[in-house]
């Protein structure tokens, strides 16, 4: 027994939470929240793979576990929590509203860790559901109307989200002989209602990861939070739902029919986001775009995987493509803020830096994009699924050579920006390069020397350079692309619903028969139900996670021949 493992991995979810009671009685609740970070950053670095904690004294029961992914996915969500966490200590010193940011910071990041460290089924989706209601606290902080429309979508996706993962949990708990992992997958492949409970987890973590048609939060979201919250969102939060299908997919029985669909749909929404990235003006909104573009890979590589019996290699390439992702993506949205804060003069050297960190999620040769690249194509072999790997890079490289275009192209700052915003960027761009390097042994078992192989250089090279040629043709040949909404699907709706409303009105209006006090409950008792109705959605990051949790314990307290994992 490793107890002081076991302290830091019990730290790892509980600082966060106990620094809740401090948030009040302090003057700069800000400054709080780097500290919340560093237990789970400590217990990434130091906690042995194996480290188990149970607490059997809360629900049923609830299991926190060290593993190799584990690890991976809790060491650069932590960092980055924490470099965000000292961005936004000096971004919002003078914003309104500091404590009830703080007060959901917090929240979300225990909610965040404890997901990536959940050793069973209970404790993952509380963590899950705290993190994902929790965040719309980050999305609306701003509090203009623009922030709150971004907060509704949000809130109602996360909410049908969570419906659809706590239905597809009750049904494979009946059928498991415990709650661990590995027990859910087996009962999973083994369940007559398997194809039933895929879809939930599909559509739940898809909704989280941005999977077309389910991404239309995503580039609401982040260009309205504050941009410390935008990196966390789009470089750990979105990855929590990968997270959820490499634990629950199966790895055995044949699925065909699932895999291709899982191949196809995180194709459709790599390219879909890329060509639709390509349309925006905002680059927090281009960033947005890309983060659902190179979730659909991940996911693609996810779906090929999906059965086989040897899947671990494409769940640890996938880890390490996700890690090097979310530093980086993290790194670009904090350097969005710099820019937009530095004087003119200094704004060629972060430029510098920003192009080499967008290039390197290209896979740009010897970054740690180059790594991620590689570490994810070898599991593919010479088939197609790894040419589209390969050719997705030229998609990706051209839309963040767009992001770097609308970033020169904003407007400059008379002074500098804080130093703690400065000095956690730097620290970012600096981890998205040697994260990578530092981990790719232990996850990808082989030596990163291959990456310096002629064939890997020059394969990580041509994509770039034909993305480059292609931007300055479209550069030459149109002076601008045809705008697209931010949100795309969701203006869609929302300009549908428009549509369907006024047809219903002049409907009603032709009806002259229609007696006067149904007309006047159409008219006036709907709209209030629905404001009703948003209301309480605007409520549920409080109550309905302890709503949830209560009914989980209920249900599973239930469930026939389950149990803890021992």
């Amino acid at each position: 027994m490793n107890t002081p493992a076991m302290l830091l991995l019990a730290l790892t979810v509980t600082v966060p939470v106990a620094l809740l009671a401090a948030v009040p009685l302090v003057a700069r609740p800000l400054r709080l929240l780097p500290w919340a970070a560093l237990p789970g950053l400590a217990t990434a670095l130091i906690a042995p793979a194996g480290t188990t904690l149970h607490v059997p004294v809360l629900l049923i029961g609830l299991t926190f576990e060290i593993d190799q992914t584990a690890k991976a996915f809790l060491g650069f969500g932590a960092l980055l929590w924490l470099l965000a966490g000292i961005y936004a200590s000096a971004y919002l010193e003078r914003a309104r509203n500091r404590g009830s940011f703080a007060i959901f910071w917090l929240l979300t990041l225990a909610g965040t860790l404890g997901t990536f460290v959940a050793g069973d089924l209970v404790s993952f989706y509380l963590a899950f559901s705290m993190m994902s209601l929790s965040a719309y606290g980050l999305v609306i902080h701003e509090r203009t109307d623009a922030a709150r429309r971004a907060g509704r979508i949000y809130i109602a996706l996360a909410v049908i989200g969570e419906s659809a993962l706590i239905a597809s949990f009750m049904v494979v708990a009946t059928g498991a002989t415990s709650l661990g992992f590995a027990d859910v997958r087996q009962a999973l492949a083994d369940a007559p209602d398997a194809h039933w409970v895929l879809a939930g987890l599909v559509v739940g973590f898809g909704i989280k990861a941005g999977l077309v048609p389910l991404h239309g939060w995503l580039p609401l979201a982040h260009p309205q939070a504050p941009t410390p919250a935008s990196a966390v969102l789009s470089g750990v939060i979105v990855k929590a739902g990968i997270l959820g299908l490499i634990r629950l997919l199966p790895d055995q029985g044949v699925w065909p029919e699932w895999s291709a669909l899982q191949v196809v749909v995180g194709l459709v929404t790599a390219g879909y986001g890329a060509i639709v990235g390509l349309t925006q003006r905002d680059a927090k909104a281009v960033l947005a775009y890309s983060t659902l573009s190179q979730m659909g890979l991940v996911v693609s590589v996810l779906g090929i995987s999906l059965g086989l019996h040897e899947r671990s290699a494409h769940a640890d390439a996938v880890t390490l493509y996700v890690l090097h992702h979310g530093l980086a993506k993290g790194a670009l949205f904090l350097g969005v803020g710099v820019m937009a804060a530095i004087a003119t003069r200094w704004r060629r050297p972060v430029l510098a830096a920003l192009a080499l960190t967008a290039l390197a999620i290209a896979g740009l040769p010897l970054t740690g994009g180059a790594l991620a690249k590689l570490a994810i194509k070898a599991p593919l072999g010479d088939d197609l699924a790894a040419t589209l790997v390969t050719l997705s890079a030229v998609t990706t490289a051209l839309l963040m050579l767009h992001f770097l275009r609308v970033v020169a192209g904003s407007s400059a700052s008379a002074h500098r920006p804080a130093p703690a915003m400065i000095w956690s960027w730097a620290t970012a761009t600096a981890a998205a390069f040697g994260a990578t390097w530092y981990t790719f042994e232990g996850l990808v078992h082989a030596p990163p020397s291959a990456v310096f192989a002629l064939q890997n250089l020059w394969g990580g090279a041509w994509p770039i350079l034909l993305a480059a040629a292609v931007a300055a043709v479209l550069i030459r040949t149109t002076r601008q692309l045809p705008g697209l909404p931010q949100g795309d699907v969701v203006v869609l709706a929302e300009r549908l619903g428009a549509s369907l409303r006024q047809v219903g009105s002049v409907r009603f209006r032709a009806l002259p028969r229609l007696p006067m006090r149904l007309n006047e409950f159409l008219r006036d008792w709907v709209p209030g139900r629905f404001e009703s109705i948003e209301r309480s959605l605007r409520a549920w990051p409080v109550a309905g996670f302890f709503i949830t949790l209560v009914v989980l314990a209920l249900v599973l307290s239930l469930a026939p021949g389950t149990s803890p994992p021992g």
